[in-house]
């Protein structure tokens, strides 16, 4: 039986990334217009640190848009994550109610 590849899902950064390059800033001004350490805007981008609420924020303001949209994207990475890595330990671990 042939092995499924998964194809790794993708860090809101990487839409933070698109948004950086298409309105032609750089992570700096980007980080000074948000009023937050330029650390914090790479680590996004590399997939290193996840949008928090405050950083969702901030980005909505910035590019006028819903902090929802910010805050959907880390959780749907975060799920999609969780699934690849937990879904058939739990699936195993977990008996639904409606079979108890």
């Amino acid at each position: 039986m042939a092995q499924t590849k998964h194809i790794p899902p993708t860090h809101p950064g990487h839409d933070l990334l698109e948004l950086i390059e298409s309105h032609k800033l750089t992570q700096y001004r980007l980080a000074k217009s948000l009023g937050v350490p330029q650390t914090r805007i790479m680590q996004i981008i590399k997939g290193q640190r996840a949008i928090s609420a405050d950083t969702a924020l901030r980005l909505a303001r910035f590019f006028g848009m819903s902090e929802d949209y910010w805050l959907n994207r880390q959780t749907q990475y975060d799920l999609e994550c969780a699934r690849m890595e937990l879904g058939r330990t739990i699936e195993k671990a977990v008996t639904p109610l409606a079979r108890l």
